[in-house]
Order: structure tokens, then sequence, then C-alpha cells
């Protein structure tokens, strides 16, 4: 049997470095060799045990990669084509896909007609992931986007999930032509967040953070105004900007109360809270801030979309050069050296953003 590298799952503060059988494609499924990969937030949360999945998981669900072996049925692709996959992989024939939510796919290990919450989040969740050699893609059709030639794997490399997130917080919240919108937490999702919001046509973007060289950055991204919220008290340097009216959208990108807060307490009557950030900890609605609920104002939430139509949306994007996502990668390993690279994002050290893993 032939094995594989992979960054393997043990248990709670603890993934290694393991041996992995390289998996074979069944009918509808295709094989790529992973080139480039990388870490993100929701993998830190289950390192840390906040996300629960089973020991013995492959963990990562942003790759890039070639095809190596493609299964019955899956037509209109070849063998060694680049491509990328979604980090969320809908099958796009059950309930929730043809309700038009293809992020909560119901075909999940649930059976057919089972519909979870995020149960389009399979790979590193419920199926093997891509901090590997090699990975399996469910639904293939479905799901693998051919690279452009002119295009490298880190130019790329976001378009799987920080990207399509970020993007889809500015979406969600149905940024408009000429609308205030603020983004609190310029971590990679908020950087994308902010871009997404400037391509959306908003005009007076406010970033805000802590940490001076992720708000520098947001300036390249398309922010007008930024808040190092460690020196000045954000709420009230938005509402000044905002001439005490609040902003139109406020997109959440860290996933704590604090930051949840804020966007409401900022955001104006009939605004928009568009939250991206992952509250392993929980989140409670103030009513004071919320207006006792009376005040017009909508919370969505949004998982990262996925599927080959949307990785081609984004990949026409990056190709356009109307953003500049390989900035985002600070550091590069290769994958025998995940775990060094595991301990360094999760501390955050060496002003690291997003971590380029490379197979070879």
């Amino acid at each position: 049997m032939r094995t594989m590298k992979a960054a393997v799952f043990v248990k709670p503060g603890q993934i290694i470095l393991d041996e992995k059988p390289i998996p074979k494609a069944g009918p509808g499924q295709a094989v790529i060799k992973v080139t480039t990969t990388t870490i993100c937030g929701t993998d830190v949360h289950i390192l840390k045990g906040e996300y629960p999945v089973r020991p013995g998981l492959i963990i990562g669900h942003e790759p890039v990669g070639v095809i190596t072996e493609l299964g019955a049925g899956v037509t209109g692709y070849q063998i060694g084509q680049r491509v990328i996959v979604g980090a969320i992989t809908p099958c796009g024939h059950c309930y929730a896909c043809l309700d038009n939510h293809p992020s909560q796919c119901g075909n999940n290990g649930l059976g057919a007609y089972g519909w979870k919450a995020i149960g389009g989040w399979k790979f590193g969740n419920t199926i093997d992931g891509c901090q590997a050699e090699y990975l399996l893609v469910p639904d293939a059709m479905a799901n693998m986007e051919p690279i452009p030639d002119d295009l490298t794997d880190e130019q790329v490399l976001m378009c799987p999930d920080i990207m399509s997130t970020g993007f889809s917080g500015a979406e969600s919240g149905r940024v408009k032509i000429g609308d205030t919108v603020v983004v609190f937490a310029q971590g990679p999702i908020g950087l994308c967040a902010t871009a997404g919001a400037k391509l959306r046509g908003a005009t007076k973007i406010i970033a805000v953070d802590g940490i001076p060289e992720r708000l520098a950055i947001s300036k390249r991204m398309g922010a007008d105004i930024t808040i190092n919220f460690r020196e000045k008290d954000p709420i009230e340097e938005i509402m000044k900007f905002t001439n005490g009216q609040g902003v139109d959208v406020a997109i959440e990108a860290l996933g704590t109360q604090g930051t949840f807060e804020s966007c409401l307490r900022v955001l104006k009557p009939g605004g928009v809270l568009s939250s991206l950030g992952v509250y392993s900890g929980g989140v409670k609605v103030p009513g004071d801030a919320f207006a006792a609920g009376l005040a017009d104002q909508a919370i969505v939430t949004t998982l990262c979309p996925g599927g080959k139509e949307r990785m081609r949306r984004l990949l026409n994007v990056v190709q356009s050069g109307r953003v500049d996502m390989q900035q985002l990668v600070t550091h590069r390993f290769r994958l025998d050296q995940i775990e060094e690279a595991y301990d360094l994002f999760a501390n955050a050290r060496d002003g690291v953003l997003k971590i380029a893993i490379t197979t070879e």
C-alpha cells in the first residue's frame, strides 16, 4: 500500500505529521496531488479542541494541486491539469444545494436527505483534508476549477477559503455603491472583506485592528481609514467619521463578543451586521446596542461559498489584477515542517498572516 505524508489530528493540542494511505478515486471523485496549501484559523480552533473532529482525521481545506486520477463519470478534466478546489465542496443535488444554500450541503455523511448546518464543509471536518501530499475530491465535477496558466499557486491560494469568505462578508452584507463600511479585525479574512467591500462599491471603508502592519496592508486592500483600537476607541472614532449616523454595513471578522458588539454599536438603523467570525466561546446580543430589536437592522452569517463556479469567479478577480492576494502570504514552509508552521501560526508570531505550505 502506497502512503503519503499528512497532517493528522491526534487530540486537542496535538496535530502531527504522519503516514496515511494515498486515496483512490471512486465514481464521481478525483484525486489531486497537492502542490500548495495553507493553515486556516479554523484549523487552530481544531488544534485547540474548540471545534471537535475525530482523531486520525487529516486536517486542511485550502488545496491547490494537479489531477492525478479521475473516477468514473468525471469528464471535462485531464490528468496533469492544475486545479483549485473550494474549502466548501457542495454535491450540487441535495435539498440544500438546490435551495441555493450549497455551503449547507446535506450530502455530508447523514445520507442523501440529511441537512446539517455547515454540512458543505467536509475537508478536514468530516472527511480527510488537504494538508497532505494527495487529496480525494468528492463530487469532483461540481468542485474542481482549472487554474489559468499565467497564475501561480500563491496567487490563487486564497481563493478556496479566505478570499471567498471575506468577499462573502461584503456580499451578504449587501454593500452598495457609496456605502460606508467598517471591518473589525484585519486578519486574512478581514483583509479580504475589506477588498470585497471596495470591489462592491463602498466609498468609505474603515478598518479596525490592533496591529499596525495589518492596518498598513488594509490600506493596500482598499481601506480609506484605519483605526488602531489600542490607541483610540473605535466606536467613538467611527461615529465621529460618520457624523453620528453609523455605518451602512459592519463586518465582523474575528469571532469575539467584543468585536460583534462593537459592530452593533456603530451600525446605523436599517444597517446590516455581516458576521464571518467563528464564535467558539458563544456570543450574546446586547439589548441596548440592538435597540431592543426595533432598529430594522439585520444580522447575517455566512459560511465560505464553494463550488467550481465560485472558484471561477474568484480566479477571474485575481487574474484581472484588481486585488493582489499573494501579499497575504508572509511565510513559507514545506509539508514536513508543518508542525513548526502550526506553532508559528497558532501563536501569531513574526507578523504571520498566511503560510504557503508546499509538498515538494
